[in-house]
């Protein structure tokens, strides 16, 4: 048996990374998500990479009994680059 420290599983579909409760899938296997959506599982290595879907993120993070981190704060004023050239 794998070890799985969690009730979800992470799985790479329509261009996001989605949480399920199914143990195990396979490319191509169609998956239902903590979101609640239907998906086509993705098991490549650029699909790893793709971005994961919030609503999932925030349905892990509950069955795993962890808070969601505090979204990062934005800057009021833009940074000012100076160009290379200048001194």
């Amino acid at each position: 048996m794998n070890y799985r420290p969690h009730p979800f599983s992470w799985c790479p579909a329509h261009e996001h990374r989605h949480a399920t409760k199914a143990a195990k899938w396979h490319d191509g296997e169609q998956v239902t998500t903590l979101c609640g959506a239907s998906v086509t599982a993705a098991d490549t290595v650029l699909a790893w990479l793709w971005p994961t879907c919030e609503r999932c993120d925030v349905h892990a993070h509950e069955l795993a009994g962890v808070p969601m981190p505090p979204k990062p704060r934005t800057s009021a004023k833009p940074v000012r680059r100076r160009s290379a050239g200048a001194r």
